[in-house]
């Protein structure tokens, strides 16, 4: 039977010996699993209130159109930074999963300091004649009792130094664990908040369409069940997918005179230049011409050469030209006068080479770059 000083030995080892092998590395793997960056954390506690806010609310068509427009292009950025942030948090969860595995290795090498260590302690225990400090005074030239003191030695350092290592070990775990963690919850709180400010935008971007909606048909726009799509202003990135003439319906916005469309950005806009040709002259806009498909270029190109564009080149193709009537077209006519001073307010334009190459004072194009910015 050994002696207590050598159980209290035996003791030490084994729990040094399980202590190294009993570290939660499913615990830290599961939570590296959920998390998000730390500078993601921090651009989120940066970021801005929910876009979309204004000091008052819009009131003409423009504003409603501009509205609209910003909002829907919030969103686009939101979802953008999502990606972004994503991308991001994926090359720190790379990292965690590349030190847990450090960490694992680590242990396995010190599994292997801790075999000969256990089996030296196992041995000792076995042994009979290991009976408490007698072996160390018996009667000889002393080389065994040398012997059995190196081995106790060795035995006391290699304990030290895996104890030790063992500890450090642990302690980065929960280091990592606790990282994983609190990315985690910063990345569940932060998609909570882009989720909140996104269904924001497009509430109210919708909001916006809406009243938009209603307005032109308060102004006698005919919008039925396609047209409505056409009239959202957050759809005109699609019209820009398409060739010049090959317009769908679906994208297209009817304007005040019956048989005439634009595209959403260029018929709001109309629309609101309408409302105040209207108050000036006490009678709409009178389009001759607005939107032409394909065929309908090429029929008035054969029928007025010299007179339209190339069928596939002109602005009307894209929706955003129109001819006009109703005294526009009379070069330098009051409406004329009145047009070329006021239209730009409203991001529409009498081209230059309209004025002589070919002379065509009733031709009017939409230009969406100044319309971006009235």
């Amino acid at each position: 039977m050994s002696s207590p000083r050598s159980a209290r030995l035996i003791a030490v080892v084994t729990a040094m010996t399980s202590l190294a092998v009993s570290a939660p590395y499913g615990t830290a793997t599961a939570a590296l699993a959920d998390t998000t960056t730390a500078k993601a954390r921090t651009e989120t506690a940066g970021a801005s209130a929910p876009a979309g806010a204004l000091d008052k609310e819009p009131t003409t068509l423009t504003e409603l159109r501009r509205e609209a427009q910003k909002a829907y292009k919030s969103i686009e950025d939101a979802n953008r930074q999502l990606v972004a942030r994503q991308k991001k948090f994926g090359a720190v969860e790379k990292a965690l999963a590349t030190k847990l595995q450090s960490l694992q290795q680590a242990t396995a090498e010190l599994n292997k300091l801790r075999k000969p260590l256990s089996d030296l302690a196992s041995s000792m225990y076995q042994d009979p004649s290991l009976d408490g400090l007698s072996p160390f005074f018996r009667a000889g030239n002393g080389t065994e009792t040398l012997r059995r003191i190196a081995d106790l030695d060795h035995i006391v350092a290699g304990r030290n130094n895996v104890l030790g290592d063992a500890v450090k070990l642990l302690e980065r775990q929960q280091q990592l664990a606790q990282e994983a963690q609190e990315l985690r919850a910063a990345n569940l709180l932060q998609e909570a908040q882009l989720s909140a400010q996104v269904a924001a935008l497009r509430k109210r971007s919708s909001t916006l369409v809406r009243s938009l909606t209603k307005a032109l048909i308060k102004l006698g726009v005919k919008i039925g069940s396609k047209g409505a799509g056409g009239c959202d202003p957050t759809r005109i990135g699609q019209a820009e997918q398409y060739p010049n003439g090959l317009l769908p319906q679906t994208i297209l916005c009817p304007l005040p005179q019956a048989g005439e469309e634009l595209r959403a950005d260029a018929a709001i806009a109309f629309a609101d230049l309408n409302i105040a040709y209207k108050k000036r002259f006490g009678s709409s806009m009178c389009i001759s011409d607005s939107y032409r498909n394909l065929s309908e270029q090429q029929s008035i190109y054969y029928r007025r050469p010299g007179f339209a564009a190339t069928p596939g080149k002109s602005n009307h193709g894209l929706g955003l030209a129109v001819d006009l009537c109703g005294g526009v077209q009379n070069f330098r006519s009051v409406q004329f006068n009145w047009l070329e001073a006021n239209s730009k307010r409203y991001g529409w334009i009498h081209p230059d080479w309209s004025y002589h190459s070919p002379f065509e004072p009733w031709h009017w194009e939409y230009d969406p770059k100044l319309g971006a910015q009235v």
